[in-house]
């Protein structure tokens, strides 16, 4: 799954929107000390106007709390596109008719409206949204990070199964999923992230991992980090990079949201 039909309840969003691209490990070209602030959208609803919906405007339809809106939201930072393509973000619990009808029928986010067209499926936008767009490359060109960057992405939904199944018992039960991240960020010697240098891995994993890590601190007391330096690193250096941070939500209100989805199950 790479998108969200449901809503995710949060109280309230840690979105400052500050683009820092003065960042160690990533793309030289980022390294320019520049820092761009947005001013979110508030999200449309039920009683809201559609957007003038193909009239040459490129525009990224999410929800502020999904994680797979959120890979691509993070892409389109990392790229520098905030001029470029237009967040409207889309109220879960209350979905304007007008989405379904007329921009696209999945009824998903995330959705990129581009050249006439709305395309989803979250893996697939953020490699759209980095070949077809200006801005620093976010995949490598050697052919054996390209191999185990497919490698990585295939992995991602037995990653969240295996951490979240873990979650009806103490935890530790998804030490095997950490220890899989552990290993893979060891691969490469030239960087802190999965492929050395920061990429779409980094991306398609971080919403996850920033959901599950206060979750299961809070609730399990089990600290996944502990033990396994290169994913407490990894966790550090992305929270230096503000193209993620400014897409970041409260960990309080992720964890909340957690329980209410989680913990009835149990």
């Amino acid at each position: 799954m790479q998108f969200c039909l449901f809503p995710i309840k949060l109280t309230s969003l840690s979105v400052h929107c500050l683009l820092q691209r003065k960042l160690q490990g990533y793309p030289q070209q980022w390294q320019l000390g520049l820092s761009v602030r947005e001013v979110l959208p508030p999200a449309l609803d039920s009683h809201s106007d559609p957007p003038p919906i193909f009239d040459g405007t490129t525009r990224l339809y999410i929800s502020y709390t999904c994680p797979y809106a959120q890979r691509v939201w993070i892409t389109r930072n990392c790229k520098g596109l905030q001029d470029k393509i237009k967040l409207v973000p889309i109220d879960l619990k209350n979905r304007p008719a007008w989405y379904k009808q007329k921009v696209y029928p999945a009824n998903k986010v995330p959705a990129l409206e581009h050249n006439n067209e709305v395309k989803g499926e979250s893996l697939n936008l953020i490699k759209y949204i980095d070949s077809h767009f200006e801005g620093p490359s976010l995949f490598p060109d050697d052919p054996a990070k390209k191999e185990y960057a497919e490698e990585l992405f295939s992995y991602i939904d037995s990653f969240y199964k295996t951490a979240t199944s873990s979650f009806k018992g103490d935890g530790s039960k998804a030490g095997v999923a950490f220890d899989y991240i552990e290993t893979a960020l060891s691969k490469f010697e030239d960087g802190p992230f999965f492929l050395g240098q920061f990429s779409l891995v980094d991306i398609a994993y971080a919403p996850f991992i920033e959901r599950i890590h206060p979750f299961l601190l809070e609730v399990k007391k089990y600290d996944f980090t502990l033990g396994r330096p290169q994913l407490a690193t990894w966790i550090e250096e992305m929270n230096k990079n503000e193209a993620y941070t400014q897409t970041k939500s409260d960990p309080k209100d992720l964890v909340q949201s957690y329980k209410e989805r989680f913990m009835a199950q149990l």
